[in-house]
């Protein structure tokens, strides 16, 4: 089996599961992600690591209110692991910095923390709160940080009950054409 149709699965077996606070599944909130990845041109690179940024939310056995319990599981880790067998850093680095991109944001745009979601604001303290201006500066010198903060960016956006956006097999190529080959 391909690592599509994998990832697929995946999906299909625990996608439908709420996306931790918000009004959205965690495929549609992947699914949301996507497309505004690809509604901006992105990469196919960029718009697969959009749609798996949150995957390992989907690979750990954690309870939907996990941040309730004030746990962080620390999903961008068990993503980008599983995921960097399959993708090289130009997948894996976004997602697995997703979160100190949101850090990163909370620190150097005045307006960005009071556009988060109270279940974003939530895990964001359980991640270590906004960066201080020596992280914040750190983080910008990191391969595939201005990535990282586009897809933040998408993430933020993608909670939208509802919104009618293309499935699965839509994103089907990206993912395909974005992994290692082997040599």
């Amino acid at each position: 089996m391909g690592i599509s149709d994998q990832i697929v699965e995946i999906f299909e077996a625990k996608g439908g599961a709420a996306y931790f606070g918000e009004p959205v599944s965690q495929l549609e909130h992947a699914l949301q992600a996507a497309y505004y990845a690809e509604r901006e041109n992105a990469p196919d690179w960029l718009v697969a690591a959009a749609l798996l940024h949150d995957i390992g939310h989907l690979l750990h056995d954690v309870p939907e209110h996990v941040a309730d319990l004030g746990i962080d599981a620390r999903h961008e880790d068990l993503g980008h692991a599983w995921l960097a067998q399959y993708f090289g850093p130009e997948v894996t680095a976004p997602v697995r910095m997703h979160v100190d991109a949101k850090r990163y944001l909370c620190a150097t745009d005045a307006e960005y923390l009071s556009l988060l979601s109270p279940a974003s604001v939530q895990s964001l303290q359980l991640q270590g709160g906004p960066y201080s201006e020596a992280e914040a500066h750190e983080f910008e010198q990191r391969p595939f940080a201005r990535e990282a903060v586009r897809l933040r960016r998408w993430d933020d956006l993608a909670k939208t009950p509802g919104m009618r956006v293309p499935g699965l097999e839509r994103y089907r190529a990206a993912i395909d054409t974005s992994q290692l080959r082997a040599s």
